[in-house]
């Protein structure tokens, strides 16, 4: 909401915060993550910060941590290539999650009250494979963390910007915190990424307030960098490659809960070739109605937003994918219509195996847009995060 980047902000994609309040030790896995997500499930929001209405946004500050706010994400997604055609997408996303409102205040330097939890995933396009990767790490001891100059965590070193966990993370390059680079590695796969923002920041919603529901506070704070210009390298199953591309970036955070009725979202993310953006979100309910929060962004060439309301467009699934893991059903080709601005695109996934089968399992994955825009044709890429198909997250927001 990515992203729709969740809801508990949506998506964005999500757009997950769900999974964020698993409290592991490092290096485990969440052997006891039931019992803990349902304590989380009835937390009090008492005491934690949220997100009623429009804020100023402040950067490079704002690329940082808001610990006052129960849940956080740093999403990136792209397309790339290599100068023989090979074709790869990725998702990089770094997750927070507060287990209580206040700071623990134990001697220990290990002490903490803040959970990572991070997400990698490669799909090779013309092998049509995909791999998933997922870590946990407490806030603190140096295992995970995040900083930004002004912001409430400053980042040592001069750097602007900074989020990870262990060895994977997102560290600014330039002062403004645009220009980024990543690095992650799960066991002969690898990422080291440079990203640098063409466009300016964009604020979702009513100016970077993101409602996803009709209760006060039940919404987010959420921006993006919809086009960055990515290059570097590659590992896919020990092969190493050297890629350019396009990143797009999300970063939400809020204290929230998805609707009683809830079941799950549909994030897009979309760069087209005339040089506009979409980002769109909908939200589904169990009785088959639509969240009326549900809404969307667009981006012109000059980096000006239109905000899109519910009424203003339909997505309409056509094609669907039965995973073999999970026996979800995702729709990995779509149809999007926004009449008033006269676009009509076709989305395709890639390769409809881009299920993320981790702590919650979901779809994401690259894709492929044709259609026009305004009357001409147009063709595009992006991400599509799906959640909801393979297993409720009534409870889990």
């Amino acid at each position: 909401m990515k992203t729709v980047h969740i809801v508990m902000s949506l998506a964005g994609a999500a757009a997950l915060a769900a999974l964020a309040w698993v409290a592991l030790q490092p290096g485990q896995y969440p052997l006891a993550s039931a019992r803990i997500e349902a304590a989380q499930a009835d937390l009090d929001l008492s005491g934690y910060a949220r997100a009623f209405e429009p804020r100023p946004f402040v950067f490079p500050a704002d690329h940082g941590p808001h610990p006052e706010y129960q849940t956080e994400w740093w999403y990136y997604t792209g397309n790339l290539q290599d100068s023989a055609g090979r074709q790869f997408g990725y998702q990089f996303t770094i997750f927070r999650r507060a287990l209580t409102a206040e700071p623990i205040t134990r001697a220990s330097n290990l002490a903490s009250n803040q959970v990572y939890f991070a997400h990698f995933a490669l799909t090779d396009i013309n092998a049509q494979q995909h791999i998933a990767a997922e870590k946990f790490s407490r806030g603190a001891g140096g295992l995970a963390g995040a900083c930004a100059r002004g912001a409430a965590i400053p980042c040592n070193d001069n750097i602007s910007f900074r989020a990870f966990i262990e060895d994977w993370s997102v560290t600014a390059l330039d002062d403004e915190g645009s220009t980024v680079r990543i690095l992650a590695r799960h066991a002969n796969h690898h990422l080291d990424l440079t990203l640098r923002a063409v466009k300016p920041v964009v604020l979702h919603g009513d100016r970077g307030h993101s409602p996803k529901g009709a209760q006060s506070g039940n919404a987010s704070f959420y921006y993006s960098l919809t086009r960055m210009q990515t290059e570097g390298e590659v590992g896919f199953d020990g092969n190493k490659f050297s890629v350019t591309g396009l990143s797009w970036m999300d970063h939400e955070w809020s204290t929230s809960a998805l609707g009683e009725n809830a079941l799950g979202w549909d994030w897009f993310s979309i760069q087209l070739d005339n040089q506009h953006e979409l980002m769109l979100f909908q939200i589904r309910n169990a009785d088959g109605s639509l969240e009326p929060a549900s809404s969307g962004t667009l981006i012109d060439a000059a980096g000006q937003t239109t905000r899109l309301t519910l009424a203003d467009f339909t997505l309409e699934p056509q094609t669907l994918w039965r995973s073999p893991t999970s026996g979800g059903e995702y729709p990995v080709r779509w149809r999007i219509r926004i009449p008033a601005h006269e676009i009509d695109l076709t989305v395709e996934a890639r390769t409809p195996a881009q299920e993320m089968n981790v702590s919650i399992i979901y779809w994401e994955g690259a894709i492929r847009v044709t259609g026009t825009a305004g009357g001409r044709a147009v063709t595009g890429q992006g991400y599509l995060e799906m959640t909801g198909y393979a297993q409720s997250i009534n409870g889990k927001f």
